[in-house]
């Protein structure tokens, strides 16, 4: 297969998402990139095009049907993105084995048992600010690792029954390397092994001894001989369901809180349209979402069939295919020549960063009750908090996929 030309790398380290994505955008709203090892991709950065792709049935998310390249054997477990790619998991289905596969996932993010955690997610809250109220006056806080991690992680944990601290501090790195696109091949070695170790571990632990958690569910699922309902997991889904879950379910919700926070620091004026009531803690939410997508870049999907596009453009038949949501979010034809700006009483708030279709984000109502939690109630505790930093000294995570800052330094009391 003839390979496009790439007039863009893409920087493994993701130094400058938004720069990048409109140095991509300039070529139009379909351009192939080279992803880390020299793959390439189509990065498809016009939200329309996104939104219209992301529903298309002959997209597919599955590599072992629908990538050559994958089936060739010309992906390494060595490459950062492997375990994107390698999983088995509703993230890498595709038809009816991806409805199979989140019809039981779906069970965790019901609307009744997310709303029954808002009182938790309170006391998450109420408790994590006590604590940061200690912090002497003038003192430097990482509310990246103090607040915007805690809560996420600890619902997400709760959720599946993760109760091991050391389990859960093991998964939590586990994670972080996963959307380390610059990693080292002895990393993403490492990492896999030291995942698959930890989240064994937790299904023989739930096993042994079930819970009322979603693991035990699952668990149930996999180990049920007779299901009535064709639901049977394999343990490898098991295992990897339980990755996209606990990866998915606080990882994204960090980088929007760390954005959201960041972004009211940098832009008094939006943040005093809040506090005089032009705008609501919702407006915040969708405007940081489409701002600043958690997940600036999804890897991967793939071209069933000949797919023509606009343009003359087409993608062929096995062409992977990378979901480009930051530069979606500030496409200019849907938001004009200022999409870059951070505007919580904008008219058009739309965004794909929970994604769009089939593979909708099943815990987006459970990111948006934590930050609809999390981010008033700090504001409204340190009113006086201000970044520690210029805003041009912060640095973002080494990845390409996570869109968030390695440290958010603040004064909560200057």
């Amino acid at each position: 297969m003839e390979r496009p030309t790439c007039p863009v790398a893409i920087d493994p380290a993701g130094r400058d998402i938004h720069g990048e994505a409109a140095r991509i955008r300039a070529h139009g709203p379909a351009v192939p990139v080279e992803l880390p090892g020299g793959v390439v991709a189509w990065s498809v950065n016009g939200q329309a095009l996104l939104k219209r792709l992301l529903t298309d049935p002959r997209v597919s998310k599955d590599p072992r049907r629908h990538w050559p390249a994958w089936a060739a054997g010309e992906i390494s477990p060595e490459w950062p993105l492997y375990t994107w790619v390698a999983v088995r998991n509703m993230f890498t289905a595709y038809g009816s084995e991806h409805k199979r596969l989140r019809t039981l996932v779906s069970k965790a993010f019901t609307a009744r048992r997310t709303a029954a955690l808002r009182p938790r997610v309170e006391q998450m809250t109420v408790d994590l600010l006590d604590g940061l109220a200690a912090t002497p006056p003038g003192e430097v806080v990482d509310l990246r690792e103090a607040y915007a991690y805690p809560i996420p992680i600890q619902v997400i944990c709760e959720l599946f029954g993760v109760d091991d601290e050391e389990t859960r501090e093991g998964l939590r790195h586990c994670v972080d390397s996963i959307f380390h696109t610059s990693a080292t091949p002895d990393e993403v070695t490492a990492t896999y092994a030291e995942l698959y170790r930890l989240l064994g571990g937790l299904v023989a632990a739930k096993r042994e001894q079930p819970g009322d958690d979603m693991t035990s569910v699952l668990i149930s699922a996999r180990d049920d001989d007779t299901p009535s309902d064709g639901t049977q997991l394999t343990e490898q889904e098991l295992v990897d369901t339980l990755l996209l879950m606990i990866g998915a379910g606080h990882e994204t919700t960090v980088n929007l809180l760390d954005n959201a926070i960041h972004a009211l620091l940098t832009h008094p004026e939006q943040l005093a349209h809040v506090r005089e009531g032009r705008a609501g803690w919702g407006d915040v939410i969708e405007e940081t979402l489409r701002a600043q997508a958690p997940v600036a870049n999804l890897p991967l999907r793939y071209a069933v069939e000949d797919i023509e596009l606009d343009g003359g453009v087409t993608l062929r038949k096995g062409d992977a295919i990378l979901a480009s949501y930051a530069a979606a979010g500030h496409d200019p034809a849907l938001y004009g020549d200022d999409g870059a700006r951070f505007d919580v009483r904008r008219a058009t708030k739309e965004h794909l960063s929970f994604g769009h279709g089939v593979h909708f984000c099943l815990g987006a109502p459970l990111a948006r009750l934590e930050a609809g939690i999390a981010l008033p109630a700090l504001f409204a505790r340190f009113p006086g908090m201000a970044l520690a930093v210029a805003p041009d000294e912060l640095r973002q995570v080494d990845s390409f996929i996570s869109n968030g800052h390695r440290t958010l330094p603040v004064r909560l009391r200057p």
